[in-house]
């Protein structure tokens, strides 16, 4: 089964590139980077989530259907919570719809305990995924996406997360206050009693030409077979665009 999903995406990503060179020199690199801090670490998998203050940046360097977007967060003890690798390909572009595939590869960090002692574990993982895009205006759009997580050590979750997306964004408020927001729809379905069907919405504010922006999260179990029951978790923060 791994090796399937490398040839397939080993094929699309060959394909691509070679359709590609021919106006790679016409392709400028674009690049892109944002820092946030947030109040209460909060992963889409339960499993993941650090539960406390957070700081995460993330890169986004783009050249033509091309995309490498790395993404690094740390506790406010300045111990490591995650790394991720993504790279995407647009295999669809058009003005009202995107078809895009990836691969991640990412590691995990997990405080132990042993002999009084606190040991910071990393955990690898592979993930393969495809996300569509529909945009219904230029404001409002939907997104549907697919990931298989694949945990490469002992003891790491594998399984399917799926999510839908509504988003409203450039809401004006008055002159100066821009306001987005986003209700996202996940399930997971992962070893070890870790599926659930969850809701997750988000507001964002900022002022009109001012980097910074506010946001609030939250996210709320429909229905789960996690032990205890996932409970209702908030998350507000700041973020900085670059």
């Amino acid at each position: 089964m791994k090796l399937s999903f490398c040839v397939v995406f080993f094929f699309i990503f060959t394909v691509s590139f070679s359709s590609e060179v021919s106006d790679s020199s016409k392709t400028k690199l674009e690049a892109k980077a944002n820092i946030s801090l947030n109040s209460n670490g909060i992963a889409t998998i339960p499993a993941f989530s650090l539960d406390k203050p957070a700081v995460i940046a993330s890169v986004a360097l783009t050249k033509g259907r091309f995309s490498y977007d790395p993404m690094l967060a740390y506790g406010l003890e300045r111990k490591p919570w995650f790394i991720d690798n993504w790279f995407h390909y647009r295999i669809i572009e058009k003005p009202s719809f995107e078809l895009n595939a990836g691969i991640n590869i990412s590691m995990y960090f997990f405080e132990n305990k042993f002999q009084d002692e606190e040991i910071i574990q990393g955990q690898r993982y592979f993930a393969i995924a495809a996300t569509s895009i529909y945009k219904i205006s230029g404001k409002t759009s939907l997104s549907f996406s697919y990931w298989n997580d694949r945990g490469q050590d002992k003891g790491t979750l594998k399984g399917h997360f799926l999510t839908l997306i509504g988003e409203i964004s450039d809401i004006n408020i008055g002159k100066n206050i821009l306001l987005a927001a986003s209700m996202q729809c996940f399930y997971i379905n992962y070893d070890g009693n870790n599926d659930g069907l969850f809701i997750s919405p988000m507001i964002t504010s900022s002022l009109r030409n001012v980097p910074f922006s506010v946001f609030l999260q939250a996210t709320q179990a429909l229905s789960s077979n996690i032990t205890p029951f996932p409970v209702f978790k908030w998350n507000i923060g700041v973020s900085y665009e670059l």
